[in-house]
């Protein structure tokens, strides 16, 4: 396969990874886990960069205090599945990536199913911590290749966000929790993911007539804007494709 099988529009998508590098992006499946302010940035960039398919999971509908962190949500989709949502504009926007939304809330019951076929990479953009840690412990202990992204909500500072093994971030609550759930399971492999030095604004009350309440998860409400999200889901995508162009 040439540049000149490939679609014009990712002809700078090729000359950054060389010919080779993109057909391995274009026959890749990823499965990105949580499309929140993270996720649907992760998203974005990869179907924008051509991989070929991407499976597109996350439980929650559009909320009208999300929109302010979702890159392609509008008020009129509020109520509708994240999943659902995303995969139309990436339909429409990236006609050459397959696209299979999942509305299926992560946990051990339901990671069989999300992980079959196996993905050539898993992404993890998942911001509660029990769904995040039981694909993490999975991913990590059969070997399936994966990055992931620590804490996002709540920071500033878009110069604070850092790139390396989970076993190296500092500052980071929720990566200091995910390290100490793998390091009591044995699972010390390393991980490559995106995290911030900054320390977090404090959570909020939950905000009872704006959440998802099924399976119990009230959750409290994180500050948050687009800018750090947006960022860090970006970082998350690079991190992404270079796993796939490198194998």
């Amino acid at each position: 396969m040439t540049s000149s099988d490939f679609p014009e529009r990712f002809t700078r998508t090729v000359d950054l990874y060389g010919e080779t590098g993109f057909a391995r992006l274009r026959a890749a499946r990823v499965a990105i886990c949580g499309l929140g302010g993270v996720g649907a940035h992760a998203a974005l960039a990869l179907a924008r960069s051509g991989v070929g398919a991407l499976t597109l999971v996350d439980f929650d509908l559009v909320t009208a205090s999300s929109l302010n962190r979702n890159p392609i949500a509008a008020p009129a989709d509020v109520g509708r599945a994240k999943a659902e949502v995303l995969a139309d504009h990436l339909r429409a926007a990236c006609p050459d990536t397959a696209v299979a939304p999942v509305r299926a809330f992560v946990h051990e019951d339901t990671l069989d199913d999300l992980l079959t076929p196996a993905p050539d990479l898993v992404v993890d953009a998942i911001d509660s911590l029990n769904p995040k840690l039981a694909l993490l412990a999975r991913c990590l202990a059969e070997e399936r290749p994966v990055v992931s992204a620590m804490g996002a909500a709540g920071r500033r500072d878009v110069a604070a966000l850092q790139v390396s093994d989970l076993w190296e971030s500092r500052g980071c609550p929720l990566a200091s929790r995910v390290r100490k759930f793998l390091r009591r399971r044995g699972l010390d492999a390393p991980l490559p993911c995106v995290w911030s030095a900054e320390p977090p604004a404090a959570a909020l009350p939950p905000d009872l007539d704006d959440r998802t309440l099924d399976r119990g998860r009230v959750r409290n409400r994180l500050p948050s804007a687009i800018a750090v999200p947006g960022a860090a889901g970006y970082a998350l995508a690079s991190l992404a494709l270079d796993r796939l162009v490198d194998g």
